[in-house]
């Protein structure tokens, strides 16, 4: 049974990830606390990514790494600068470091659709990347995550998913699909950008965990963008939403303002992983199910 070293267990792709492949794989688990479920008996080290921390507590060796970790205060700039670098940057460092002395032959490293420039189309991974500092702190950090991780690429296969607007059971409540769902609940303004808002691609968890579990089977060097099937503009999402809950959205336009969309191309998804196949007229209803979390 391959090995695997999962950091980011408790987030949402990382626990339903575990969720689903739990039997599948040896999944060593590391986070600052045990995941909920899933994670087999003496397979969890509790290990706090934003401090130092020593890599001999990790299994000497393992076919496979998924970092997946990200720093909870990711929008807290620059009062929590040190602990998003420490989690999405030097953690990334030493995993792969890590990864590199134990023998792994993938390594797969979570990014963000959001470090393309501004496009009037959808983002191919061949699209130009924002490296001045209008791109900001946290996506800073995952840009130079990417580029520190191609050095080891001699190593082991490496394989960078970009993820686009990821949404499921179990999401945080202050991430944007949550928290649309509450604005539309509880009749709060939602803020626009132009008269619909910026369009971009919502991702249900389980296509960004079919498109994980796929990529341990790539050889190489590979950069993905992981969406959904469609992409929708905020207004668009809110009104779906209020469809399925019974209220309409309430809608602050702010028509000075100039959307700015983050949309992504999936053919190379679709060639080199998996299809995805979550339309979100589905997937916001597994949300709004008793005991989603939303």
């Amino acid at each position: 049974m391959k090995s695997i070293l999962l950091t980011g267990a408790t987030g949402l792709v990382g626990s339903h990830f575990l969720a689903a492949h739990r039997d599948d794989f040896a999944i060593r688990t590391v986070s600052r606390r045990r995941p909920a479920e899933g994670t087999a008996p003496g397979m969890h080290t509790q290990v706090d990514l934003s401090e130092p921390w020593d890599a001999g507590v990790l299994p000497q060796r393992i076919d496979a790494v998924i970092h997946l970790a990200q720093s909870e205060h990711f929008r807290e700039f620059p009062e929590h600068a040190v602990d998003v670098f420490a989690v999405n940057a030097t953690a990334t460092v030493r995993l792969l470091d890590y990864a590199r002395r134990a023998g792994a032959r993938t390594f797969v490293l979570a990014s963000s659709g959001g470090v393309y420039a501004a496009s009037d189309s959808d983002f191919t991974e061949n699209a130009r990347i924002s490296a001045r500092g209008d791109l900001g702190f946290y996506l800073g950090t995952r840009l130079c995550s990417e580029i520190v991780a191609q050095s080891f690429a001699a190593y082991f296969n490496l394989i960078t998913l970009r993820f686009f607007f990821v949404y499921g059971p179990g999401q945080r409540p202050d991430m944007l699909i949550p928290r649309l769902i509450q604005y539309v609940r509880n009749g709060t303004a939602i803020t626009l950008q132009g008269k619909e808002g910026i369009r971009i691609t919502p991702t249900h968890v389980s296509d960004a965990v079919a498109a994980v579990r796929k990529s341990l089977e790539l050889s190489g060097t590979h950069t993905i963008n992981v969406g959904g099937p469609e992409e929708f503009s905020i207004a668009e999402i809110a009104s779906i939403i209020g469809r399925h809950v019974g209220r309409s959205p309430v809608f602050a336009v702010d028509h000075g303002a100039a959307p700015k969309d983050v949309t992504g191309d999936m053919t190379r998804m679709r060639e080199l992983l998996v299809p995805p196949v979550v339309r979100f007229e589905d997937g916001v209803q597994t949300m709004l199910r008793p005991g989603s979390g939303a």
